[in-house]
């Protein structure tokens, strides 16, 4: 008789799970769900390595009731969509333009960072060498990465500069700010179009920062689950800053809206939520404005992204123009480049279903982008 309820509970759980808007995850620890016969929701909670439900099955009875099943499956269909796409290594095997391999050698071309060779394809007749992304560079593309490396895990310009003249590469900080500026702005348009599989509960904050010397504000959306950094815009206010245009990026970038928005209890915020998430029809977004330090909602994974900011910021004493390509630089740097490891060391990008293939991801990422330049 256990075995046949146990199994009845299974089934409504699973059915519950498949249904738009009746799981909502507010954190790895705590999920909703909506009654199936009741204007209610239930609150499932992780209790060390149990799931406890508010439901009366649960609570009085002590039994794995349908909504903690329908928790267990709904997490069971996210990771099943969270399909693994890779963005591989450029192979000289094949055509950088139609990706034929009825390739011939073309000649060689000497430049200050060595011998490179060129390569014809005899089906579209493209010419093209595997420094593809480098082209008409004086250094080469390891240079070129590892002073991006250095300098988004921290490093100031001049440093950069230090560091690579140790390695033989004599540049100036200029220069290296010309590369930052020149494959951030590649690299941006490229990955915008790699749609992350981020989860429904996103979280957004707010931190101060210098920019030519006046205060100014970093408005940050991020994804819970993954960290992946959504979506970023520079404010003169805080109070009265308009933040409909975050939560706008956001939605377009994603492809969606999330189902749960934790916030502090900034009203910009809520005013955003308002016009931009809020529906009466399904599946609806619920505004969480109740932020503390400890317990079932905080936001110390918001705060430890805007550590890494203000660590970053620091080393640069403040930013120069508002439009700069570091803050750009560094969502992508967080999002694509470094490990987590709150995320068993994987990057963002990696948890959102995007890996990226190599030893240096700053190489494959800026000539699979140049690729698509090139075949425009």
């Amino acid at each position: 008789m256990m075995s046949k309820l146990t199994t009845s509970r299974e089934e409504r759980g699973k059915k519950i799970a498949e249904q738009d808007g009746y799981v909502s995850r507010i954190d790895e620890d705590t999920y909703t769900v909506k009654s199936q016969s009741h204007a209610r929701m239930y609150t499932v909670q992780r209790e060390g390595e149990a799931w406890t439900c508010t439901c009366p099955d649960n609570f009085y009875r002590h039994r794995i009731c349908k909504h903690i099943y329908a928790v267990d499956f709904s997490n069971q269909l996210r990771a099943k969509v969270a399909e693994t796409r890779v963005i591989q290594e450029v192979n000289v095997s094949n055509c950088q333009y139609c990706g034929s391999s009825n390739l011939a050698k073309a000649g060689k071309r000497k430049n200050k960072s060595g011998i490179i060779q060129k390569f014809f394809c005899r089906d579209c007749h493209h010419y093209f060498t595997i420094n593809i992304g480098f082209e008409k560079m004086k250094h080469n593309p390891q240079a070129v990465t590892t002073a991006m490396q250095l300098y988004f895990s921290g490093e100031s310009l001049r440093n950069t500069q230090e560091s690579l003249q140790l390695l033989g590469v004599k540049v100036s900080h200029k220069t290296i700010f010309m590369w930052i500026k020149k494959y951030i702005g590649l690299m941006k348009n490229y990955v915008e179009k790699l749609q992350p599989n981020v989860s429904d509960t996103w979280r957004a904050d707010e931190l101060w920062i210098k920019v030519n010397g006046n205060l100014k504000y970093l408005f940050a959306m991020m994804d819970d689950e993954t960290r992946f950094w959504i979506a970023q815009e520079v404010a003169d206010t805080k109070y009265k800053h308009d933040a409909r245009n975050l939560l706008r990026m956001s939605k377009e970038a994603m492809g969606k809206k999330p189902t749960t928005f934790i916030t502090d209890g900034l009203d910009s915020y809520h005013i955003a939520y308002m016009k931009e998430y809020w529906s009466q029809n399904n599946p609806k977004t619920k505004h969480i404005q109740h932020i503390k330090l400890r317990g079932d909602v905080n936001n110390n994974k918001m705060e430890r992204m805007n550590g890494e900011i203000r660590d970053r910021e620091k080393t640069m004493r403040g930013l120069k123009i508002e439009d700069t390509p570091i803050l750009q630089g560094y969502q992508l740097f967080h999002n694509y480049i470094r490990p987590h490891e709150a995320l068993d060391g994987k990057t963002p990008a990696e948890a959102c279903g995007i890996q990226i293939q190599g030893e240096n991801k700053w190489k494959t990422l800026i000539q699979n982008a140049s690729k698509i330049v090139n075949t425009r």
